[in-house]
């Protein structure tokens, strides 16, 4: 009848309990992601399959440009600090799957105590027989072995979202590092066409000086035949030095762009291995784009984000949880006893418990209904991060597509433009030595011929680096 009291007594005060905390949880708002993505990018049809779906291998041919990125991908250090990013994520999920189930352990002791024997413990002790004609020891020893248990019912699934938030952020982890390994291929590979097009630069320079050499040769012998003053002379070697001193410049270009590609792969400065004679021959290739919802499956970045977001909303499901009562189970079972030699009597020696307890927040709800609030807040904030990530992602297929599109109409363009100034510079050294143009024509005629020479090589890379970018941005390089 008792037992029949205490325990609808335990229901009684537990029910109360559950009541006082379920009511007062705090309603907030969570705000659900809205992604809406257009049917195409542009006015342009859309495609059946995505270019991102080919392995960076298919797509960057250039054996050199190949290797480079097979080494960056082993060595770089950026990449390296990622992936320990997984393991610290991994052990999190860990760490929380042992939350929720029963943590087992052993325990063994020994002491020794002494009570006073003028107190009513002490004189108690000393009246007492272990068995007829054994007294108690005094002092007495203690000495004990046995395991513990101790549970918390996931009632509210506390535990287990939390282990699931846990698991989310690892997925999102891996998914950025899939981001790092996009964006490094890519890196690599704009780098390496621009180290290509500042060799292609200096091959330039170096045509130019042969050209102004020999056209200072040839007005100094005008002026020897009085045909040009020395003003004249002076012009053409004051152009003549600006162009080996322009030499110099795209030297140290290089040798800056060799040793960005060298840091990315986790290497000291040394020459890279390329054929840039291929540069001007290379050609942007056919781009497949898919359809703009292609992006939420295709982008890491993207797919890190909506990680996040299923991890923030389990975020709040926990911090709501705190404001229900939870339930603990502890037990015990082992073998205690003042004398070694006793240790193993049974039932003598053997102890034993089983235990539950329920807690109910009563007085520091306000902390816990601000982690609830901080929560809410954090998920509507992933959700705008999503939103914000996709966004951000179709504007930059369609700003890449578009820009391939104008950059191959100019360097149609700038290639006719070329034609027609290095035609220009040899029927301007005709009529100079003829005397039918003066010096000041050949000067321009050069320069301008340089100068587009470099914008056209400048176009070209434009071009190889947006479509770098094209399989960047549609997703490509990290599977």
């Amino acid at each position: 009848m008792k037992m029949n009291k205490r325990y609808y007594l335990f229901v009684f005060v537990a029910g109360i309990a559950l009541n006082f905390t379920s009511c007062k949880v705090p309603e907030v708002v969570q705000k659900s992601e809205n992604i809406n993505l257009p049917d195409q990018y542009g006015q342009e049809e859309n495609d059946s399959t995505t270019v991102s779906l080919a392995p960076w291998k298919e797509y960057f041919k250039d054996p050199y440009l190949q290797d480079l990125i097979t080494e960056a991908l082993d060595n770089n250090q950026e990449l390296s600090m990622t992936l320990q990013e997984i393991e610290i994520a991994r052990s999190e999920v860990k760490a929380k799957k042992g939350e929720y189930l029963p943590s087992v352990g052993l325990k063994a002791g020994a002491g020794v105590d002494k009570k006073a024997r003028y107190t009513s413990l002490g004189a108690s002790e000393a009246t007492t027989d272990i068995r007829p004609g054994e007294e108690m020891p005094e002092p007495l020893q203690d000495y004990l072995f046995g395991a513990y248990a101790t549970w918390e019912v996931d009632i509210w699934k506390k535990l287990r979202n939390s282990k699931k938030a846990a698991v989310s952020r690892y997925l999102a982890s891996v998914e950025g590092k899939n981001f790092v390994v996009t964006n490094l291929v890519a890196e690599i590979a704009s780098s390496y066409y621009e180290l290509l097009a500042l060799d292609n630069e200096l091959k330039i320079v170096n045509q130019n000086i042969k050209i102004q050499t020999n056209a200072l040769k040839v007005v100094k012998l005008q002026k020897e035949a009085a045909k040009v003053t020395e003003l004249a002379v002076k012009k053409f070697e004051a152009e003549l030095l600006n162009s080996k001193s322009l030499q110099y410049n795209v030297k140290q270009e290089i040798t800056v762009a060799e040793n960005k590609i060298n840091f990315l792969l986790g290497r000291y400065p040394q020459p890279i291995q390329r054929d840039s004679g291929v540069f001007l021959n290379v050609l942007p290739e056919s781009l497949q784009k898919g359809i703009p919802s292609d992006l939420l499956q295709n982008r890491p970045d993207i797919r890190q984000a909506e990680m996040e977001l299923a991890a923030s909303k389990l975020d709040v499901k926990v911090a709501k949880a705190r404001f229900y009562p939870s339930l603990g189970i502890s037990a015990n079972i082992g073998y205690q006893a003042f004398n070694p030699k006793y240790l193993l009597d049974t039932p003598e020696s053997l102890m034993y418990s089983i235990g539950g307890d329920i807690l109910a927040p009563l007085i520091n709800r306000n902390e816990i209904k601000a982690t609830y609030i901080a929560a809410n807040a954090k998920q509507i904030q992933a959700v705008y991060k999503y939103e914000q990530t996709v966004l951000n992602a179709y504007i930059e297929v369609a700003n890449q597509l578009s820009k391939i599109d104008n950059l191959s109409k100019s360097y149609e363009l700038k290639s006719q433009q070329v034609d027609a100034l290095s035609k220009s510079i040899s029927i301007s050294g005709v009529l100079f030595k003829s005397a039918r143009a003066d010096y000041m024509e050949v000067l321009m005629t050069q320069r301008d011929a340089l100068e587009t020479k470099f914008e056209l090589i400048e176009t070209k890379m434009q071009q190889l680096s947006a479509m770098v970018q094209v399989y960047r941005v549609l997703g490509g390089g990290w599977e």
